[in-house]
C-alpha cells in the first residue's frame, strides 16, 4: 500500500492517500481547522474570511480513513443537501450553498462552535471515558439540568424528523455537537438520513450498534418511526447513564425518566412508545411532574 500523503494548507496539516487538487478552497477563506479522518469519505475544514468562519465538507478527495470510491462519496454527498434542505432546523447546523468544486463536490454550512462528543480519532475509548480533556468526558459530568437541556434539543430535532417522513440513520454520539461556552448542543452528519418507512436493505445498517436497534441489523425488517424511538431512547442512556449497561445503578436522571427511556430503548419493537412525538410527550410529562412537585 503507498503511503499517504501530507498536505500543508494555511495552518493546518493532513493527510490523504493520494494528492488531490484543491485550488477552489483559498477563495473561502483561511483555513482554521481540518478533519481529516472520517470513515465518510469526506474531507472538511474551517474556514474564516471577514471575520466570518465556515465549516465545509468536501467529497471527492481519497482520504485515509475511507474505503470506498471518492466517487461515491461524491454522489452521497450530494443527495444529502436535499436532506439538510429539508430537515432545516434551529438543532440542525444549517446549510447556507453547496457546489461543484474540482473534481468533487462540496456544501457550506454556517460554523457552530461546538465540539463532537465522539471525536474517536482524538479520544478513543478508552480514553473517551478517562481523559478530562475529551468532550465526552466533560460532557457527562455537566450540571444535570444543562443535560436535559441538551437532550431536549436532539429530540426536539427528531420529532421534527418524524413529522418530515424521515428515519435517523446512522445517528450517534459523533452526530452531536456541544458548544461548552454557550451550553448550545446541535446535530451535524444527519448525511444518512432516509424518507420512510423503508426495509433494511442491507442486514447491519451504518451506525454505531451503541445506537442501532436490533431491526438495523436484521434484513427485511421494516425501518419506521419506532426505530427512531429506539435510537433516542439509547441516546438518553448514553447522556444520563451507561450506554449499553443500561441498569438503574447507572443512571442519574431519576427512576421516572429511567423507565420512560428504557420502554423507548426496549427490544421487542412492541414494547417501544409508537412515534418519537410519544416518547418526548412521556419524557415532557415526567418533566412537569417533577417541577409542579
Amino acid at each position: 500500500m503507498d503511503q499517504p500523503v501530507t498536505i500543508n494548507i494555511d495552518d493546518v496539516t493532513f493527510q490523504l492517500k493520494r494528492l488531490h487538487p484543491l485550488e477552489w478552497l483559498p477563495a473561502w477563506g483561511k483555513v482554521f481547522a481540518v478533519f481529516d479522518k472520517q470513515d465518510s469519505g469526506n474531507l472538511s475544514f474551517g474556514v474564516e474570511k471577514d471575520g466570518v468562519r465556515r465549516f465545509i465538507k468536501y467529497a471527492g478527495a481519497a482520504t485515509t480513513e475511507f474505503e470506498g470510491e471518492p466517487a461515491d462519496a461524491i454522489l452521497r454527498l450530494k443527495q444529502a443537501v436535499q436532506i439538510y434542505e429539508d430537515l432545516d432546523h434551529p438543532g440542525l447546523v444549517r446549510l447556507l450553498s453547496h457546489f461543484e468544486a474540482g473534481p468533487g463536490y462540496a456544501a457550506v454550512f454556517e460554523w457552530f462552535d461546538g465540539e463532537t462528543l465522539h471525536p474517536h480519532w482524538v479520544f478513543p475509548p478508552p480514553a473517551k471515558y478517562e481523559d478530562p480533556r475529551s468532550p465526552f468526558y466533560r460532557y457527562r459530568r455537566l450540571p444535570l439540568e444543562k443535560r436535559l437541556t441538551s437532550y431536549r434539543a436532539i429530540l426536539d430535532f427528531h420529532v421534527h424528523v418524524e413529522k418530515k417522513g424521515y428515519i435517523a440513520v446512522d445517528f450517534y454520539d459523533g452526530s452531536v455537537l456541544y458548544d461548552f461556552a454557550a451550553d448550545t448542543t446541535k446535530v451535524c452528519d444527519i448525511d444518512l438520513y432516509q424518507k420512510g418507512p423503508f426495509y433494511n436493505q442491507m442486514g447491519r445498517l451504518w451506525g454505531s450498534s451503541r445506537f442501532m436497534s436490533p431491526e438495523e441489523f436484521e434484513q427485511g425488517a421494516a425501518i419506521d418511526g419506532v426505530t427512531n424511538v429506539y435510537n433516542m431512547g439509547a441516546t438518553a442512556f448514553f447522556i444520563f447513564g451507561g450506554e449499553l449497561d443500561r441498569s438503574y445503578d447507572k443512571w442519574d436522571a431519576g427512576r421516572p425518566l429511567y423507565e420512560v427511556a428504557l420502554k423507548a430503548a426496549h427490544a421487542d419493537r412492541a414494547g417501544r412508545y409508537t412515534s418519537v412525538a410519544d416518547f418526548a410527550s412521556a419524557w415532557d410529562e415526567v418533566l412537569q411532574a417533577a417541577e409542579n412537585g
